[in-house]
């Protein structure tokens, strides 16, 4: 069955997963989250791909965020509905058995911002607009959100984020560790497919194990941790 609001790319072991929504700005209907959860499994179950690139190039915006006016028609059961789709997506991307970074090409709002922190890394370009302005539109965010950017950012930054509704730039979200590495626009494109492609070069067990680990990380303790990752270099690296 063909996409409607992305399309899928592969080179040199790397999925390119490319929303394109066919206005402007990328949001984040039921339609578009429902083919990013196949498109994920394609790639996934894809033997010739090592990475997964999430991204909105080569247009304005990476995810500007929820289609708020389908969110402002619905019921309760169907905001419940919304918000337990979009965390299966996210929880997908995080479980996924490869490394999906998270190219962030333009204007990253909102859940757009709630999907960029389900990636395992995060590029920004030079002119990237990121936050969260769901407090200045009187809703709050069901795609865990308010449990993910603390963890990220910190809890004081993810106030501010929250509480003002501001817009910042790749600078700023690169200090508060909102994203990890910002490239220049006019080759933008270019160094993630660089970037991408020196990370698909390594053997794909390493790298699942490698993500795994790091996940599971932020839920148990360290010694239970230190087993777990010994129990899984063990594996890994037996010939």
């Amino acid at each position: 069955m063909p996409y409607k609001k992305l399309h899928i790319e592969t080179h040199n072991r790397v999925g390119y997963l490319l929303m394109e929504s066919g206005s402007r700005f990328n949001k984040l209907s039921i339609t578009t989250i429902r083919e990013l959860k196949r498109a994920l499994s394609q790639l996934e179950d894809d033997a010739a791909v090592n990475v997964i690139v999430l991204s909105g190039h080569p247009g304005e915006s990476f995810a500007a965020g929820a289609d708020i006016g389908q969110m402002l028609n619905f019921t309760p059961a169907e905001a419940l509905h919304f918000a337990d789709l979009g965390q299966s997506l996210f929880e997908q991307i995080e479980a996924c058995s490869k490394p999906v970074i998270g190219a962030l090409n333009g204007i990253t709002m909102g859940g757009g911002c709630d999907l960029s922190m389900a990636c395992d890394i995060r590029i920004g370009r030079e002119s990237l607009k990121i936050g969260h302005s769901g407090a200045k539109l009187g809703i709050i965010t069901g795609f865990c959100g308010t449990r993910k950017l603390p963890r990220i950012v910190g809890k004081n930054f993810a106030r501010e984020i929250f509480m003002t509704s501001d817009i910042y730039s790749a600078a700023e979200a690169l200090h508060m560790g909102l994203v990890d590495r910002i490239f220049n626009d006019d080759t933008f494109w270019n160094e993630v497919v660089v970037f991408a492609e020196r990370i698909a070069g390594h053997p794909l067990n390493a790298l699942s194990a490698a993500k795994r680990l790091l996940n599971a990380s932020e839920d148990i303790d360290l010694r239970s941790g230190c087993l777990l990752e010994r129990e899984t270099a063990t594996h890994v690296n037996s010939p």
